[in-house]
């Protein structure tokens, strides 16, 4: 029997008001991502068909951040609960589909939990998501009869003092077929404390119908944490990334500490890597074989070959770095750059849109912007290649064997020939020629008689 078709919604319309904030709850980053983006790579996952977001509060800002043009937006202009929420997205779901219903403010879901409930769902039942907790206060009562099957959700400002006793609760997680719950959804009425359309009470509507209510228990109460606060957003961050280490360590990299790391967006690693601890990645990074990536470094959007270090408090985007390189420490390498295989990039160095070549140098304290550095270079401290011109960006070129003495400033454009040297102190302006010596200097003077001024009493 053919599988029906999977339709997600996404519950997104909510203020968050215990967030404290005019930004919609939804958009609050987890991983350096909304926590409906989230949510949405979940729902992908799981293979849907049809993605529907009901919004709300903070108009079109949530479709706009998100500006995915896959997803179906609904509007919820005013929020009169969850099931007013789900009959603004009823218009984009398919009559003969599987709806898995989704909240954009709980964000760590787990995908195998979600194929679970809509294997169930695909079978015709109504499937409800629940969790046990010890203290289930605000949460909705999962009601059972004598035959523990599911009879109602009740939630907790309507519930009684012998319901209010239920450990089992509500995670505003289900399933069902649309066909049926449209027709559920029309039926609904808000007579109760909220004064609201829940949709927990389609529970007691299938059980009129006789048809099945099933239910789904979470693994982890984590996986229905909902965010409703700064510190449950702080929480869910510590839980995620201690989910990605798990997954590095699982794979054989070595982290210092596995609670000390964040990842934002995907790091792939090799064999022996190496991680200390502060380390930030963000976007995709990948670790070759043998890579070491010293304490407190941020790396986004790179790749580092095999056998490289990267030294502590570095700083590197959109970088590639060769094989048995050394960069840093406190090296900022910026977009743009590659460093070839067993270069040097020192302590202070800033590197910008540049090539530095196969065993070239950069130690100590020098900035290299727009610059195309060849093989087995040196360039002394404290050097500069002065590429703008207070309008234009311009390059130097420094070809293999060169020699760039101390304190020494490159105006581009401008080309340091083959194994050329400059001497320290220099300002050079104009080509210098391959195999000779160049330098720019004033004509050293002493000034007999001088004193330095003294401080006035």
């Amino acid at each position: 029997m053919q599988k029906p078709p999977l339709n997600v919604v996404i519950l997104a319309a909510g203020k968050g008001t215990r967030m404290y904030s005019d930004l919609p709850k939804v958009l609050h980053p987890l991983a350096g991502r909304p926590l409906l983006n989230h949510v949405l790579d979940t729902a992908r996952n799981v293979d849907a068909n049809k993605v529907c977001v009901v919004y709300g509060f903070g108009g079109n800002m949530v479709p706009d951040t998100i500006a995915d043009q896959s997803i179906a937006w609904a509007l919820q202009a005013e929020q009169n609960g969850t099931g007013h929420a789900m009959q603004q997205a009823l218009p984009h779901l398919d009559v003969d589909a599987t709806a898995l219903m989704l909240l954009g403010d709980v964000p760590l879901i787990e995908e195998s939990t979600c194929r679970e409930v809509i294997q169930q769902a695909e079978n015709g039942n109504l499937v409800v998501l629940t969790m046990n907790k010890t203290d289930p206060k605000g949460y909705g009562r999962i009601v059972r009869n004598a035959d523990g099957n599911i009879t109602s959700i009740v939630e907790h400002k309507d519930a009684t003092e012998h319901q209010r006793t239920i450990r089992e609760v509500n995670t505003g997680i289900m399933a069902a077929p649309v066909e049926r719950l449209k027709k559920w959804l029309q039926q609904l009425r808000n007579d109760n404390q909220q004064g609201e359309y829940y949709l927990t009470d389609i529970i007691g509507m299938a059980v009129m119908e006789g048809l099945p209510v099933t239910s789904v228990q979470v693994k982890h109460e984590h996986e229905a944490m909902g965010i409703n606060s700064k510190a449950e957003l702080a929480l869910a961050e510590r839980i995620f990334q201690r989910r990605q280490a798990d997954a590095l360590l699982a794979k054989g990299v070595t982290l210092a500490d596995p609670s000390r790391i964040d990842i934002r967006g995907s790091i792939n690693c090799g064999r022996d890597v190496f991680i200390d601890i502060n380390c930030l990645f963000e976007g995709d990074v990948e670790l070759s074989d043998g890579v070491t990536i010293g304490p407190n470094c941020i790396i986004k959007n790179s790749c580092i070959a095999s056998g490289t270090t990267i030294q502590a408090n570095s700083v590197m985007e959109e970088a590639r770095i060769g094989e048995n390189t050394r960069i840093g420490p406190f090296a900022r390498i910026r977009p743009g750059t590659v460093i070839e295989n067993q270069a040097h990039v020192g302590n202070f160095v800033e590197v910008k849109n540049s090539r530095i070549g196969e065993g070239s140098k950069v130690n100590h304290l020098s900035y290299i912007g727009d610059s195309d550095v060849g093989c087995d270079v040196n360039v002394g401290a404290g050097t500069i290649t002065c590429n703008y011109d207070g309008v234009n960006k311009h390059r130097t070129v420094i070809r293999d064997r060169a020699f760039i003495g101390s304190d020494s400033q490159l105006v581009a454009p401008v080309e340091i020939g083959e194994g050329a040297t400059i001497a320290a102190g220099s300002t050079i302006t104009k080509n210098a020629p391959a195999g000779e010596l160049t330098l720019s200097r004033g004509k050293q003077v002493t000034i007999s008689g001088w004193r330095r001024p003294e401080k006035k009493k």
